[in-house]
């Protein structure tokens, strides 16, 4: 059975907070095959919940797929919701993380918040959901800490 995907292939407003955007999965063509699905998006941006400032973030989500797969087009609206949202940086990381697990229910998934300084200081947020799978190559996220110009 073909998903229902209501976001693919027209066009879409970006949904107004994350608590309105739509996550659509796809069927995962290699389910019980362990292997690593990665999205970045260096691009990150929310706001801070006290100043209404922008905050912005290198964000890497690592998974491995059971079932389902996330569908991309579904997860750049999700994640350009937050652009309007105020959230600190612990929150917004771990949000978008269980909001994914909701909605594709992965084996196994880490999600890696580079965040840029705020009042000099930069704030990595790290979490997963347990040991990564045997036999599962997981290459480093490829985001350096933050090191200031130069």
């Amino acid at each position: 059975m073909e998903p229902i995907l209501t976001q693919l292939g027209r066009s879409t407003p970006l949904p107004a907070c994350p608590d309105e955007a739509v996550l659509e999965t796809v069927p995962n063509p290699h389910p019980g095959t362990v292997y690593l699905v990665r999205f970045s998006a260096p691009e990150f941006t929310s706001l801070c919940p006290i100043t209404g400032q922008p905050d912005f973030a290198h964000l890497v989500v690592d998974y491995v797929p059971e079932a389902s797969l996330v569908e991309s087009k579904s997860l750049k609206l999700f994640l350009g919701s937050y652009r309007n949202h105020g959230a600190f940086h612990e929150d917004c990381t771990l949000a978008i993380a269980k909001r994914l697990i909701d909605a594709c229910e992965p084996k196994w998934l880490r999600i890696a918040g580079y965040w840029y300084p705020r009042g000099g200081i930069p704030i990595d947020v790290f979490w997963q959901t347990e040991t990564p799978p045997e036999g599962l190559w997981l290459p480093d996220p490829g985001v350096a800490g933050y090191r200031g110009r130069g």
